[in-house]
């Protein structure tokens, strides 16, 4: 007994009479956990933590640690599923256990449509010998640089004073509204491939945003100049790195960096690691062509078989648009992870452009408001910073502002998809327009039920479930029918 008392230490209770049977709890047990262990009393004093026990001293604890006599429940907790607990845990392990039930479950089903269906993957639909070769498409896009030259031009004629602050607003409006006309007219004329003509407006869409940008940031400058000239102080609000002129090769680095947002100067980073950008490149080209195999495997095929969602009986077109919820919902992540993650990522490395946060973690987003937010950062911070502070500070309503900002994303969204697809029918524009009320709703729902996982949950029905299934279809049908109608 004696001996057995004196290998107790402070885990036994010094007034009691037999010390190896009535044991009191260590100070470093901490609900069941093992003494010596890193959740003790002394870390959540704030005191240094003890010397780790070396491994028989370890044995020793737990032989009196877990005798029958000691306590085995010691405080109330709560189990690791429940509300109260489930996101405090680490879910590591269903993850992988996530990802091992997708790739075989998965797998199943390529083997098996590829044994019932062959290999239905065609370049038709995509390129064509006609578009390749549709040189006004290819002149278009490799004449869109001539804007941002005129655009520079034109700052440097305001920062001579040879022409007025409402000329160069005027020279401005021109060069922006172009840039998006141009391309918007040669492609109707021309009868491409959806894709091309997606690309080039793409490229026009984001050249336009850079443009806006470049020309207001370059406005507020000289504001600014003029104002703390005459003795305006501004405190930290003004950075003098970011008051120069513009130059061209500011100009240059700004409509080539994964940004739009201009300012004169950007953090960099030191250099470029040449294997890790190839590494990022062989990701991009692998996961770009799981996005052509599952549309040309999956969703074409769904698609073909399918009627228009809103001409057809309704009991068919909720069938439609659940099955073709997980392969669209595919190739938006794979989409998201090509450009967002890895494409723009690359072009930052090669670049030696420091700020890559070009997304944040939409997916734990609890309502719509949040995902918009966080899920496509430089256009976010775009609007922010084009859109909707200038409205503010004129005196417009949040609200409104707010509906003005969806506004022109719904207009550019309508413009991207209509016009390489030749149809207008406002899908798109109506489709970002409804995100408005959807705002409203899952906010209300989320502080109705003030859960994370109720409005999560909600965010990601309407986003994979309802959204991109219901417009696929209606672009699909529409495009087909036009070109039925033009082949007669």
């Amino acid at each position: 007994m004696a001996a057995a008392s004196d290998r107790a230490g402070p885990g036994a209770d010094p007034g009691a009479g037999d010390s190896s049977l009535r044991l009191r709890r260590p100070p470093s047990a901490d609900a069941g956990d093992l003494p010596g262990d890193s959740s003790s009393g002394q870390r959540e004093s704030g005191e240094p933590h003890p010397p780790p026990p070396n491994p028989q001293q370890q044995q020793q604890h737990e032989m009196l640690y877990f005798r029958a006599s000691a306590p085995a429940h010691r405080r109330v907790k709560e189990s690791p599923l429940s509300s109260d607990a489930i996101f405090r845990q680490s879910h590591a392990g269903l993850l992988n256990l996530c990802i091992v039930v997708l790739v075989a479950v998965n797998s199943r089903l390529i083997i098996e449509n590829l044994m019932k269906y062959g290999l239905l993957i065609r370049a038709g639909f995509w390129f064509s010998a006609r578009s390749l070769g549709d040189w006004p498409l290819l002149m278009c896009c490799l004449t869109l640089p001539i804007f941002p030259l005129v655009a520079f031009m034109a700052e440097k004629l305001i920062r001579r004073k040879l022409i007025g602050e409402h000329v160069v607003i005027l020279l401005h409006i021109i060069i922006t509204t172009s840039v998006i006309v141009y391309p918007v007219v040669v492609i109707l004329k021309c009868d491409s491939a959806v894709l091309s003509g997606f690309v080039l407006m793409f490229l026009a869409s984001i050249m336009w945003m850079k443009l806006v940008s470049y020309a207001h940031t370059n406005y507020d400058i000289r504001v600014l100049s003029k104002s703390t000239e005459k003795g305006a102080a501004y405190g930290n609000y003004v950075d003098p790195e970011n008051m120069k002129d513009p130059t061209i090769n500011s100009l240059v680095y700004f409509m080539l960096a994964p940004t739009l947002c201009y300012q004169p100067t950007y953090p960099r980073t030191a250099c470029i690691r040449k294997g890790w950008v190839i590494r990022q490149l062989v990701k991009c080209i692998v996961f770009t062509g799981l996005m052509g195999f599952i549309i040309e495997q999956y969703i074409n095929p769904i698609v073909k078989n399918s009627k228009h969602p809103l001409k057809g009986n309704f009991l068919n077109a909720i069938e439609r648009v659940l099955k073709l919820s997980v392969p669209t919902l595919y190739v938006w992540l794979c989409m998201f992870y090509c450009f967002f993650h890895l494409w723009l990522n690359i072009l930052a490395e090669i670049l030696c452009f420091g700020d890559r946060e070009f997304y944040k973690d939409w997916w734990n987003a609890k309502t719509v408001e949040e995902y918009w937010r966080m899920w496509n950062m430089p256009v976010h911070k775009w609007i922010i910073r084009h859109i909707y502070f200038p409205c503010m500070r004129k005196g417009l309503p949040r609200g409104v502002a707010i509906l003005i900002s969806f506004l022109v994303s719904a207009v550019f969204h309508e413009i991207c998809v209509a016009v390489p697809c030749h149809i207008f029918k406002f899908w798109a524009f109506f489709g970002i327009m409804f995100q408005i009320p959807l705002v409203f709703l899952t906010r209300y729902l989320q502080d109705k039920f003030k859960n994370i996982m109720v409005g999560n949950m909600i965010f990601w029905f309407f986003f994979s479930i309802l959204g991109q299934p219901i417009f696929v279809l209606l672009y699909y049908h529409d495009v087909m029918n036009r070109q039925a109608q033009a082949s007669r």
